[in-house]
């Protein structure tokens, strides 16, 4: 790549609002051609201190503003997103391999939106107060930040989850330092272009670019980070609350998922199967909240296998800044690699793979040939036990089994580590409230999918990870309340 590297795209680390160049970069791809594109700054502790130090003397400033002042700024870097929304979303798509379309209609449209709610939210929040007239007393409870806010987000939804993270740290009055994906890092290092011409002061938000083992081990044990977002594996999660502990940090963790549908036999199958297949395989399955264990009613199973699996075919997969692809490329060549192992074990197993990896031909543009593709695949006949419903695969893979009688779909859906979202399908009002009350998981959506109002509390339970977000939860999380006591 030397040779070639004064055409790459070559990012730097915003510290204290200035590009800060790096000494060692990391190799950045284009998952669509295959081809390195892009060089990451590969941070680590000195950086990170840079970064918190900055963070650190912004705070005093940042945090004595008014919410008022703070919700302007985060207005104002909305508006500025916006703006820029088409080269935001080309530049998702390119570094990411979704398609143009859903970085267009989802991931930067999402972003803007995170700013905007967060802008609105932090002015209508209330404290709690009560009068104790036995002890002459009244008690009143006050919010404040935290201070510096250790944030680290995904390679799926680049922008959307770092937003969503950044939006309401620095609504409630913390500074940032954040840390996006060392995978998918040029939309994070866009915005920061945006920063100053918003009214950022400078150190309020600042970006270190690098690997989660370096930069994000960097952030997580730095003695003046007292709280820590993050979004990833369940596995990474366990490591971030043991490095965390001995500084007791305030952690929310939004973990990984496998998530169920439960389509009954009076479900409206017209709208079913488009989104059921849609929960499938929207952003390459590459979304925590995707559906990968679709679990079907006796009654309807053959109808319903049969129209799913014409239905997947019908997406179409390859360039993805082609406008009529459904499907783009995944993240990596070790991912894809990890995807299709899942189906060659299932096929070991002796389940059935009904369309898709190994079962039909994938024909590519020319430029695409080297990229990261796969074709949906609907696999059958698989037990309960078998890796492919236990672990999370995170690919445009789903498993589609039968079932009997409610309880057993309730107890066949429980029965995974994860708990953060699940759907159901069914015409019966008391029983899509019956079967919600029962499921282990922190969002249940029913005859939809990915319906999000961004007010109500949004995070797993069990593996799927620790704490909630949403305007309520994300204030309660990057502020801490103090209860005061005056007696008069």
């Amino acid at each position: 790549t030397m040779s070639s590297s004064k055409t790459l795209l070559v990012l730097e680390n915003f510290i204290a609002g200035k590009f800060v160049p790096s000494s060692s970069y990391i190799d950045s791809y284009n998952p669509s051609t295959g081809d390195v594109y892009c060089r990451v700054p590969d941070s680590g502790k000195e950086e990170v201190e840079a970064a918190v130090r900055a963070a650190k003397d912004a705070f005093p400033i940042w945090s004595s503003k008014s919410p008022l002042e703070r919700s302007q700024i985060l207005n104002k870097l909305a508006d500025l997103i916006e703006h820029d929304l088409e080269a935001f979303a080309q530049a998702e798509s390119k570094d990411q391999g979704k398609t143009i379309a859903f970085a267009r209609t989802v991931d930067i449209p999402r972003a803007v939106y995170n700013f905007r709610f967060f802008a609105s939210a932090i002015l209508h929040h209330r404290t709690e107060c009560t009068e104790a007239a036995a002890t002459g007393c009244l008690h009143y409870t006050s919010r404040t930040p935290v201070g510096v806010a250790g944030l680290i987000s995904p390679w799926n939804l680049p922008l959307y989850l770092l937003t969503w993270k950044i939006a309401p740290a620095i609504a409630c009055g913390n500074t940032v330092v954040a840390k996006p994906s060392e995978m998918t890092s040029v939309t994070a290092w866009m915005m920061c272009k945006l920063f100053e011409k918003a009214g950022i002061p400078r150190g309020v938000v600042n970006v270190v670019f690098g690997t989660g083992s370096k930069a994000g081990e960097a952030i997580v044990c730095h003695p003046d980070v007292p709280l820590i977002s993050f979004t990833g594996s369940t596995l990474t999660a366990q490591r971030i609350t043991e490095k965390s502990a001995p500084h007791c940090k305030k952690l929310s963790l939004e973990l990984g998922g496998k998530n169920p549908a439960l389509i009954f036999d009076d479900a409206d199958l017209s709208q079913c199967i488009p989104a059921t297949v849609r929960s499938s395989f929207a952003n390459q399955g590459e979304i925590c909240l995707c559906t990968s264990r679709i679990f079907v009613q006796k009654g309807i199973y053959n109808e319903f296998l049969k129209r799913f699996v014409a239905e997947t075919k019908k997406w179409k997969v390859g360039n993805p800044s082609d406008p009529t692809v459904n499907v783009g490329a995944l993240i990596s060549k070790e991912h894809l690699e990890k995807v299709r192992n899942y189906v060659k074990k299932a096929q070991a197993e002796g389940a059935k793979i009904l369309c898709g990896e190994g079962v039909d031909s994938l024909t590519l543009p020319a430029g695409n040939q080297k990229g990261y593709f796969m074709l949906p695949t609907v696999i059958t006949e698989i037990k309960d036990e078998s890796c492919c419903m236990q672990e999370e695969i995170f690919g445009p893979v789903t498993c589609v089994v039968a079932f009997d009688t409610e309880e057993e779909a309730i107890e066949r859906a429980n029965g995974v580590k994860y708990g953060l979202a699940a759907t159901v399908w069914s015409s019966n009002v008391s029983r899509v409230h019956r079967v919600a009350q029962r499921l282990q998981s922190g969002l249940v959506w029913t005859n939809c999918w990915l319906v999000r109002d961004l007010n109500l509390p949004f995070g797993g339970m069990k593996a799927s990870g620790v704490g909630r977000e949403g305007a309520k939860d994300s204030y309660e999380f990057f502020t801490e309340v103090k209860t005061i006591t005056i007696k008069y």
